[in-house]
């Protein structure tokens, strides 16, 4: 139960999305309690890279990455916070500072190299839509960039050559504006990748928490053969009945095969009732990242599938509620009209998402208006 209502919670927060914010943020990789280096630095008015001048009190900025700051002016340690255990600043490189207008004291996002206050500067330059705005879904706040589709463009292929950067901020700045991109966008990176390179992260025990983003990275960038070993890791999963990285292994084989793939996916994870939540869960969350991309596997595809699942899973139709509604896929409202009709869902919050869609439907207005009133 608690899995459907998550489920149900993610929805709706790509809904809010769809109304505050521009592309949506990927699925799989999306999180509502991390916020990226690349988000903090978006909603910065001033950021800059300072080091520890003679006088260990006083940071002294050496190149000014964002906002009107004077160059080679100084910043007191005691206007400057750091993490827990941190320190606020060393002898060696720069600290990347961020700070707001509203506010006296600097953020350190942690030291990088100057010679990356250029690539730094065309990064926050990619946001032109001003920062960030905070979204309140339960249960925590999230930020939601103003980016849009060109500007999403720009950045990934801004960072892609900095994954797994020798700098570890750069690098980790590279992985999080990657993750949380749109997948639409990550699509565009085909020629920047190598896929034998994808495939040693994803093999790397120390990278596994990058694990599902680079994996759909090998969907995109990856031939025949990478083909074979993700159909082959699936299985294993399956086998298992684990679903840790199953969403993602999905959308890179759907990524590699195609439509004609989706057949095997509603007989593996939904006809078949031997599949766990988390797995027929997982299969969704795949379906919604190639939904939203609306390319190798075209979002009318997906909605087919998705009527294949309201149809064959009915307890559990409120779950792609929110999405149909979303893409405006009205063509499902006599689905859930019948579902509604026959009380198969018995979850409260699908109950809900059903309700919303019919509210939303075209289609059910104007068969609700079509009925005479009662006399």
């Amino acid at each position: 139960m608690r899995s459907r209502a998550m489920r149900l919670i993610f929805s709706a927060g790509f809904l809010v999305l769809a109304f505050v914010g521009g592309s949506h943020a990927c699925a799989i990789c999306f999180s509502l309690v991390v916020i990226t280096p690349g988000q903090k630095l978006d909603s910065a008015d001033q950021a800059v890279l300072a080091i520890q001048s003679g006088d260990p009190s006083w940071l002294r900025i050496v190149a000014v990455v964002k906002g009107n700051v004077p160059v080679y002016d100084v910043i007191e340690q005691s206007a400057l916070s750091a993490p827990p255990g941190e320190p606020r600043s060393s002898r060696g490189k720069p600290l990347l500072l961020i700070r707001s207008d509203l506010s006296e004291n600097w953020t350190s996002l942690g030291e990088i190299g100057v010679e990356y206050a250029d690539w730094l500067r065309q990064l926050a330059a990619s946001n032109r839509g001003g920062g960030v705005s905070p979204a309140r879904i339960w249960p925590q706040p999230l930020a939601v960039s103003h980016l849009t589709d060109g500007e999403w463009l720009e950045r990934v292929r801004l960072v892609a050559r900095y994954l797994e950067d020798p700098e570890p901020l750069a690098a980790e700045i590279a992985f999080g504006e990657v993750a949380r991109a749109p997948h639409s966008a990550r699509r565009t990176l085909g020629r920047q990748l190598d896929a034998a390179t994808i495939a040693r992260w994803i093999d790397d025990p120390e990278l596994a928490p990058r694990r599902a983003a680079y994996t759909m990275l090998l969907g995109i960038a990856g031939g025949p053969q990478d083909a074979l070993e993700i159909e082959r890791r699936i299985d294993e999963a399956l086998l298992a009945q684990d679903a840790t990285n199953l969403s993602a292994m999905l959308v890179a084989d759907l990524e590699l095969r195609g439509s004609s793939r989706l057949d095997w996916l509603k007989a593996t994870f939904f006809a078949d009732r031997k599949r766990t939540l988390p797995e027929i869960d997982a299969a969704l969350l795949a379906l919604s990242v190639l939904g939203e991309a609306d390319a190798t596997v075209p979002r009318e595809k997906v909605i087919e599938t998705y009527r294949y699942f309201i149809a064959v899973r009915k307890p559990m139709a409120g779950f792609v509620a929110m999405e149909l509604a979303r893409w405006q896929a009205w063509d499902a409202t006599a689905d859930y009209v019948d579902i509604i009709r026959s009380k198969a869902v018995k979850d409260p919050a699908g109950q809900f998402a059903i309700l919303s869609y019919l509210k939303s439907s075209p289609i059910a207005v104007e068969q609700a208006a079509s009925v005479p009133a009662a006399e």
